[in-house]
């Protein structure tokens, strides 16, 4: 699939992740942390809300995420919609009445990166559990002041893409973006890949 059309349908997951789930989880929970979900993604807490492939699911309902808005799903399902207030600057940047628009394919390959991630995340040392973030739409941990986790795009890279983020950075041919190192999900072929990928980072991380 092109990639307009990926990043299109990234920035309609994107918009309900922030808006539909993390915020009104935040305002009734107190917590943004989303989750990885077989198709997609799900809330950890109430309101329990999943998103797969296209389409918002809720209890007794299927939303498509196209032709509609972030503020039209919220109101179906019965949440206030909005991002969590005052936790960060960054985010979707799509309204509340903003058109969306999510090509079932390119959803299922987004879910199907992330759930790569989660997958090779949980190889890491450690039993924290991967959290998919709504600021950034990326699934991720930290380990040893490392951060590890793949994201579903943005404005470095259009395409899913994994990464590895010293906190103190690092150099050498390894570390080929601003935040330490990235690959694509597309170049490293699948949950191996990605895993070999992270440790890769993670030794060299360590030796520096």
């Amino acid at each position: 699939m092109d990639t307009d059309t990926v990043v299109r349908t990234r920035r309609a997951l994107h918009a309900v992740a922030e808006t539909v789930l993390a915020g009104p989880q935040y305002r009734a929970s107190g917590t943004i942390r989303l989750r990885t979900y077989p198709g997609g993604f799900a809330t950890t807490a109430e309101p329990f809300l999943q998103v797969v492939g296209n389409e918002l699911m809720a209890p007794g309902r299927r939303l498509p995420l196209t032709g509609t808005t972030s503020g039209a799903l919220a109101a179906a399902v019965g949440v206030d919609p909005g991002p969590p207030a005052g936790l960060y600057g960054d985010g979707s940047g799509v309204g509340p009445d903003d058109p969306l628009d999510a090509d079932p394919q390119a959803a299922q390959w987004i879910a199907h990166c992330l759930g790569l991630g989660d997958t090779a995340l949980r190889r890491l040392p450690g039993d924290d559990e991967p959290v998919l973030w709504p600021e950034h739409f990326d699934i991720g941990r930290t380990l040893d002041a490392v951060n590890y986790g793949v994201s579903a795009g943005d404005g470095f890279q259009p395409e899913p893409y994994a990464y590895v983020g010293p906190h103190t950075p690092r150099t050498g041919p390894f570390w080929n973006a601003p935040f330490g190192a990235a690959r694509t999900v597309q170049d490293l072929g699948g949950a191996d890949g990605v895993t070999r990928f992270f440790e890769e980072g993670r030794r060299l991380a360590a030796s520096a």
